[in-house]
C-alpha cells in the first residue's frame, strides 16, 4: 500500500472519530466557576450565547403560539358549529342507526363518522398549522406526504381507541342520568391511565422507531441514575424523533410496569454528555417524585368540574338549539359535537391553572435532574436548545399564563444557583 493511500485511509479514520465524538460541553466566559462566580452574571453569560436572530425566531414562534390557541378554538368552533347546524352530525347519526339496532355499536360508528368528517374539514387549519408553520421556523423535517402519513395515523388511532371511550361515556350518560357528570368524570380518568400504559409500547412505535441504545459510554451513566433513584429499569431505548424534527427530548414514560426510557437522536446528537445526564435527571424527577400519580390526581378535580359544567352548558344549549339541529338531547350521540365544543370552551379558560400545574411539576423536576445529575451547565446547555422554540426571556405574567413549562431563563438561573451553592 502506497504511502499516500495509508494517509488517505488514516485521514478518513480520523474523520470518522472525530464525528463520533459527542458534542463538548462549551461553557460561556463569565459563568466558570471561581470564587467570584455570580449567579446573575453566569445566568446572562449563558442567555448572550443567543444569537440575536435565534433569539427573534424563537420569540416569534412562540409567541404566535399564544394566538393559535384561540385561532384553535375559533377554527375548531366553527368546524363543530357547521356540523351541527347543517344537521350533519343528525344525519350521521340516523345512517349509524340504520346500520345497526346495537346502540353501542352505533355510537362507534358515528364517531368513525364524525372523526373523518371533522378531521377533513379541520385539515386546512392542520397542515397550516402542524406542517407549513413548522416549516417556516424550521423545526420541520419530514416531508409533506411523510406528515400526512402520520395524521392518518393519528386519526385511526383517535376512531378505534376514542370510539371505544366515546362508547362506554355514552352509556354512561344514557343508563346514569343524574349522575353521569361525575361517573363520566371517573370514567374520563381511567381512559388517561389506559392511554398512558399502553401509548410506550404499542402508540408510539407507530410512528418512530425505538431501539436499544447500544453505546455504554451514553447508556451506563443513564442506568447508574436509574439505580441510584430506584428506578426499575435495566435498558435505554433511542428513538429516531429527526426524521419529524430537530428538537431534542427524552422521558421516562409509562407506569405499573410499562416504563421505558428513552432519548431521542436529536439529544444524542446534538448534546454533550453533560446534558444528556442533565436531562435524564430531570426526566427521572417526574418518576421518582410521583408527578403521574399527582396528575391523574388533579384531572379527577378539573374532569369532575368540567363535567359539571358540561352538563350545564349543554342543557342550555340544547334548550335553545336543539330542536333546530335534530338532536334528541344529552344521550343522543349526534349531540357530540356540541359536548365537544363546551369541553372545548372551558378547557381554553382553564389553561392557565393547567399549566401552572405542568411547570410547577416540570420545575421541581429540574431541581431534582440538577440534585441528581450534578450537570448545571449541561442542564443550562439543554435549556438553550430548548429556547430554539420557546420564548427564553418572558414577562412574569407571561410566564404564568402562557408557559407549561419554566422559561430558559428561569431554569438556567436554577441552574447557575445550584452551581454557586455547590462548587
Amino acid at each position: 500500500m502506497t504511502l499516500s493511500i495509508r494517509l488517505l485511509f488514516a485521514a478518513l479514520a480520523l474523520a470518522v472519530c472525530l464525528n463520533a465524538q459527542p458534542h463538548m460541553l462549551q461553557i460561556p466566559p463569565g459563568a466558570e466557576a471561581s470564587p467570584s462566580f455570580n449567579v446573575d452574571r453566569a445566568t446572562r453569560a449563558y442567555l448572550d450565547t443567543f444569537k440575536p436572530e435565534q433569539k427573534a425566531r424563537s420569540d416569534s414562534y412562540f409567541e404566535g403560539g399564544y394566538w393559535l390557541q384561540l385561532w384553535d378554538l375559533l377554527y375548531g368552533g366553527a368546524v363543530l358549529l357547521l356540523i351541527l347546524a347543517t344537521r350533519l352530525s343528525a344525519r350521521m347519526r340516523d345512517f349509524a342507526e340504520r346500520i345497526t339496532q346495537r346502540k353501542a355499536l352505533a355510537t362507534f360508528l358515528y364517531w368513525a363518522q364524525f372523526s373523518v368528517v371533522s378531521g377533513l374539514l379541520g385539515l386546512p387549519w392542520a397542515i397550516y398549522q402542524g406542517f407549513l408553520r413548522e416549516r417556516q421556523y424550521g423545526l420541520m423535517n419530514q416531508t409533506f406526504a411523510a406528515w400526512f402519513v402520520d395524521q392518518g395515523k393519528g386519526l385511526a388511532i383517535t376512531i378505534v381507541l376514542g370510539g371505544l371511550a366515546i362508547m362506554g361515556l355514552v352509556a354512561i350518560v344514557r343508563h346514569l342520568p343524574r349522575a353521569w357528570p361525575y361517573v363520566g368524570a371517573a370514567a374520563a380518568i381511567l381512559f388517561v391511565m389506559i392511554g398512558a400504559l399502553i401509548a410506550p409500547v404499542y402508540l408510539a412505535p407507530m410512528f418512530n422507531k425505538y431501539t436499544l441504545l447500544e453505546d455504554a459510554s451514553v447508556r451506563d451513566p443513564i442506568l447508574r441514575l436509574a439505580r441510584q433513584n430506584g428506578i426499575p429499569a435495566t435498558q435505554v431505548y433511542q428513538v429516531d424523533a429527526s426524521r419529524q424534527s430537530n428538537r431534542v427530548s427524552a422521558n421516562v414514560s409509562g407506569f405499573l410496569g410499562t416504563e421505558r426510557i428513552t432519548l431521542n437522536d436529536n439529544l444524542l446528537r446534538r448534546s454533550s454528555p453533560q446534558a444528556i445526564q442533565a436531562v435524564m435527571g430531570h426526566e427521572m424527577g417526574h418518576y421518582v417524585l410521583n408527578h403521574v400519580y399527582k396528575m391523574i390526581s388533579f384531572l379527577t378535580i378539573l374532569f369532575v368540574a368540567y363535567f359539571a359544567g358540561l352538563r350545564a352548558m349543554l342543557d342550555a344549549a340544547l334548550a335553545r338549539w336543539g330542536q333546530r339541529w335534530s338532536l334528541r338531547g344529552v344521550t343522543d350521540t349526534a349531540t357530540l359535537p356540541l359536548a365537544i365544543l363546551a369541553l372545548s370552551i372551558l378547557g381554553f379558560f382553564a389553561t392557565p391553572l393547567q399549566n401552572t400545574l405542568v411547570r410547577t411539576q416540570e420545575y421541581e423536576a429540574d431541581i431534582f435532574g440538577l440534585n441528581t445529575s450534578r450537570q448545571p451547565d449541561g442542564f443550562a446547555e439543554a435549556a438553550l436548545m430548548l429556547g430554539e422554540y420557546r420564548k427564553l426571556e418572558p414577562g412574569p405574567w407571561e410566564e404564568i399564563i402562557f408557559f407549561d413549562h419554566p422559561s430558559g431563563r428561569t431554569r438556567i438561573h436554577a441552574a447557575m444557583r445550584w452551581k454557586a451553592e455547590n462548587q
